[in-house]
């Protein structure tokens, strides 16, 4: 087993690795009470013929509901939310707790920061006037729509690609961020992307994660490469830690969290060019189309302003400085919406 390469990797581990390998399925930070918000909702799931007819008819998943700030059921429910008898007044948001400049722990507070928990707190702020009227729960990758379905969490503002297969089962905002899937390795690694040089190679991805997907495609994914798909971990920061410790030979993720990684930790490094084109967006529950436009609504205002608006605001505080060479010309992807 190859030993931590460096004293930035050990500073990685310091950051996430605990949380990472041992963090329950759900966490609370912040907010007063419980946080549970009352009784999940009833799960929400589409199954055989209806979910297939759906994936087959899936054009262009990115399209969601106009923007509107009417508070409908959704929010109400959000507003009037009581835990042992007193109003909440908290907005609850699923989000990850290990990805360097999106969420994560700052070392010198304990406080969860990042590009991701800028947008969370936007989105309170919008519901509640204030953005510390929040509840963080830490989810890992593989929970992010069970907590949805569940009504675990209001939103999912976690690295989250839409696609045909998730508009399924959760609904989602206007994108806020492009990223696509790259290949992270070792610095002295001989893989140069994501082509034949992973033959043989161990490959490692989270769980329901859309790299996951690419490794299954029979067409293109890993046994396409002949390269050797690991069993998927629960957050892809356990990949990372993996990839450290020699255990696999390569990560597959979104080069979004993987830039971050490699500014982070000298010992790894992106090779090739993105090789999929995916965009983020909030999460939520299929029923609340209310919530929908009202986040939409944020994103519009989030947008405006051109180098002065939050969304740059907030990329230049979180991703510049790594994702410098992952992203040309830094801008939020403009909305579609559904006719």
């Amino acid at each position: 087993m190859r030993s931590l390469r460096s004293a930035a990797a050990v500073t990685v581990c310091a950051l996430g690795v605990a949380t990472a390998i041992a963090v329950p399925a759900m966490m609370d930070d912040g907010g007063d009470g419980d946080g549970k918000g009352g009784a999940p909702r009833p799960q929400t799931m589409r199954v055989g013929t209806e979910a297939e007819a759906a994936a087959d008819s899936c054009r262009n998943p990115e399209a969601s509901l106009r923007p509107s700030s009417a508070s409908g059921p959704a929010i109400k429910r959000i507003k009037n939310r009581e835990v042992n008898g007193h109003k909440l007044n908290k907005l609850i948001a699923g989000v990850d707790q290990n990805s360097y400049r999106w969420g994560y722990r700052d070392p010198a507070t304990g406080d969860l920061t990042g590009f991701d928990i800028d947008l969370v707190r936007a989105i309170a702020e919008d519901i509640f006037g204030d953005p510390d009227a929040v509840i963080f729960r830490t989810i890992p990758t593989s929970q992010r729509i069970k907590a949805l379905q569940q009504g675990k969490v209001d939103v999912v503002v976690r690295t989250m690609t839409i696609n045909c297969e998730r508009i399924k089962d959760v609904a989602f905002s206007t994108a806020y961020f492009q990223a696509g899937q790259q290949v992270l390795v070792a610095d002295d690694s001989s893989i140069t992307g994501y082509n034949k040089t992973l033959r043989g190679k161990k490959v490692c991805t989270a769980q329901g994660s859309t790299a996951e997907a690419e490794l299954d495609k029979p067409d293109t994914g890993a046994e396409h490469l002949g390269a050797i798909k690991v069993k998927p971990v629960p957050n892809q920061l356990d990949c990372l830690v993996r990839l450290q410790l020699g255990e696999v030979d390569a990560v597959i993720t979104d080069n979004a969290l993987a830039a971050g990684q490699a500014a982070q930790d000298p010992s790894v490094k992106l090779v090739g060019s993105r090789f999929t084109d995916e965009l983020y967006g909030v999460a939520m529950n299929k029923d609340d189309d209310d919530l929908v436009r009202r986040v939409n609504k944020v994103l519009e205002n989030y947008r405006q302003g051109g180098v002065g608006s939050p969304w740059m605001q907030a990329y230049q505080k979180w991703l510049a400085k790594d994702f410098s060479t992952a992203q040309e010309n830094p801008a939020p992807p403009a909305p579609e919406y559904k006719d």
